[in-house]
């Protein structure tokens, strides 16, 4: 067999996404490949492409699977393994495929014994970026943190992390989803559809919140106003502004390895001791809606694509 099924961009045309069969990518001595099982579906998979592609080109970034191959000079992976793994930029394609090449140098975690492949694949972005940006804000016990766009993947993990470090939390997002955060640990909500939202963060902590995770875009700027001064903001989408009081602006740490703490928080997901919530799952030949649904922001938790 060399033909596998892919939800492939066809050509440079921004919607161009299709369900169809392409060859299965060879691996290189440093390679893996992955006979995917799940799809972790993320607002970026559409679009988040290696520049040196050649249509059709697979999209996606990660995945759980079966280790079906190794290249000759990977030595900490053998044929079997179950695991969950980040694959951005390969140029070989990406994860919404029944095989996908990894290089060993990719974020590859090992999934726990009796864990699902669903399960795993909701994990490593979010899982990864909120570690990162936790690991960067460094928070203390009984800190005040404030959490815009609290009810996606990456703030689900975020509020729970936040709150098992002894923080108190606060989050934003529309109002259907307030329940849901204050039963994850929150224990002030807003809708940022509201004028003064703002006003509400600072009735909660008159004196602001000792630190800001600016999750979704476009947040950071008006974020920083419930911040006190000197107190910390990680933007995880990246945006950039002005302060306009002394805070600290800490960057995001794209580079640091977190794989460690990863795979732990894996095992507190598998133990129960953190939720994990997958909205909504969706068979392969779907996952285009998936797509489209992420892509509104207004998912809760995260959407799974499964294989058949």
């Amino acid at each position: 067999m060399d033909q596998m099924k892919a939800i492939v961009k066809r050509s440079e045309k921004p919607a161009d996404l299709a369900l169809q069969e392409v060859r299965i990518p060879a691996i290189s001595e440093n390679e893996l490949l992955i006979q995917v099982k799940a799809i972790g579906v993320g607002i970026h998979d559409g679009y988040f492409l290696p520049k040196a592609i050649h249509y059709p080109y697979p999209i996606g970034i990660e995945a759980a699977g079966v280790i079906e191959e190794v290249g000759e000079k990977v030595t900490s992976y053998q044929k079997g393994d179950r695991v969950a793994f980040v694959s951005s930029m390969q140029v070989k394609g990406g994860t919404w495929a029944e095989y996908a090449v990894v290089a060993d140098s990719s974020l590859i975690i090992p999934i726990p014994e009796g864990m699902s492949f669903k399960e795993a694949a909701a994990v490593p972005v979010a899982g990864n970026t909120v570690l990162k940006a936790l690991k960067s804000l460094d928070l203390q016990k009984d800190d005040t943190v404030f959490i815009a766009g609290a009810s996606g993947a990456i703030g689900t993990f975020a509020i729970q992390l936040a709150v098992a470090k002894g923080c108190r939390v606060a989050g934003s997002a529309s109002i259907r989803n307030h329940n849901y955060m204050i039963s994850l640990g929150a224990e002030k909500v807003v809708d940022y559809h509201d004028a003064d939202w703002t006003e509400q963060i600072k009735q909660w902590q008159p004196d602001g919140v000792d630190a800001v995770m600016a999750i979704q875009p476009n947040t950071a700027s008006v974020s920083a106003e419930v911040l006190k001064e000197g107190g910390k903001i990680v933007a995880v989408s990246g945006d950039q502004f002005r302060p306009q009081k002394p805070i600290n602006i800490k960057p995001f740490p794209y580079q640091d390895d977190v794989s460690n703490e990863l795979l732990q928080l894996m095992e507190k997901i598998y133990s129960g001791t953190i939720q994990l919530v997958i909205e909504q799952e969706y068979p392969f030949e779907r996952a285009l809606e998936a797509l489209r649904k992420t892509e509104t922001r207004r998912a809760r938790g995260k959407l799974v694509i499964t294989m058949p």
